[in-house]
């Protein structure tokens, strides 16, 4: 039986201030209600997203701005730090871990170090921002899942920006692919296919 994680509730003191600001991130607003009796639900799914947001008056006895550490993921951490910046959030720089847990540290504490990771291996770079209560937001960048992290028999896409983000891995691959045989590969689909499973199944990529 599946058991999907679909929503996370996040404490806020204006829900409008918050809806304003995860509209203006580009976040698809799904619900806004207001059934009676001082109830409010607000619920927003970021693009690409199969997990929302809700939040609204009372619904929670958490206090304002304690949920923190939420990941957001993405293919490209450069561009959706200038896209979350052009939307108006105040964002870090981007960072990766000189020792482990330093994605929850800050600039100057063990752990924290400027710079996307070397070799912009996946998993590696952060990012971080808060809505206007504080609610913490980490982005990761995720290019290659860990083995097991997905079903092997399915390859699936949230955007046409992240299978545009992963043919253009594939092309970069392949085209070192071709130097190495020194000859044009006419059966480049072929190949291109079997490194886009590999690659968000976690198993070994074609060479």
């Amino acid at each position: 039986m599946d058991m999907k994680f679909e929503v996370a509730v996040i404490p806020v003191t204006n829900v409008d201030r918050a809806k304003e600001f995860y509209e203006r991130l580009g976040w698809r607003l799904d619900a806004d209600v207001s059934p009676g009796g001082g109830f409010r639900i607000v619920q927003l799914t970021p693009p690409g997203s199969q997990c929302s947001v809700q939040f609204g008056v009372n619904m929670t006895s958490a206090p304002p701005g304690s949920a923190q550490g939420l990941y957001l993921v993405v293919s490209d951490i450069a561009a959706a730090r200038e896209k979350l910046l052009a939307s108006g959030a105040e964002v870090s720089e981007v960072f990766h871990e000189a020792g482990l847990g330093g994605r929850f540290r800050s600039p100057g504490e063990s752990g924290y170090a400027s710079g996307p990771a070397p070799g912009q291996g996946s998993y590696g770079s952060f990012a971080t921002f808060s809505d206007p209560d504080g609610n913490g937001w980490l982005v990761q960048e995720v290019t290659t899942r860990l083995p097991g992290r997905v079903d092997a028999a399915a390859t699936t896409f949230a955007s046409a920006a992240d299978l545009a983000d992963a043919m253009r891995r594939a092309a970069a691959a392949h085209g070192e692919h071709e130097k190495r045989t020194g000859a044009a590969d006419p059966n480049w689909p072929a190949w291109y296919a079997s490194y886009l499973v590999a690659e968000q199944a976690g198993t070994e990529l074609p060479t």
